[in-house]
């Protein structure tokens, strides 16, 4: 699965997640741009999946009809998010096109 890691998420996420392609926003110079425009960028370029950290971006988006599926971090802190990884594999991988998930990861 191609996935994209929005600016806030933690990348040493991407080390558990083996098997998919993982691409930081700002590899791509897209870590300044909306979230709209994130979204059907990342749609356009062939991404299946956004890792974020912003978790009212299904407020500030209409997500109806999306083909990308997001998983939305609780926490950005990789102290805190180190310890939930299996968490948030398993929901990387059941994602489905269009899906939307909350990772919760408490503060302490």
């Amino acid at each position: 699965m191609r996935i994209l890691f929005d600016h806030g998420t933690p990348s040493g996420i991407a080390r558990s997640l083996a098997g998919h392609e993982v691409t930081e926003a700002i590899e791509r110079a897209w870590d300044r741009i909306s979230n709209g425009e994130l979204l059907a960028a990342a749609e356009a370029a062939g991404f299946e999946l956004l890792l974020t950290t912003d978790k009212n971006i299904r407020y500030q988006q209409n997500l109806t009809g999306r083909k990308i599926a997001i998983v939305v971090l609780g926490n950005s802190a990789w102290r805190l998010v180190r310890n939930h990884l299996d968490r948030i594999v398993v929901s990387v991988n059941e994602a489905t096109p269009g899906s939307y998930v909350e990772v919760a990861i408490p503060f302490k």
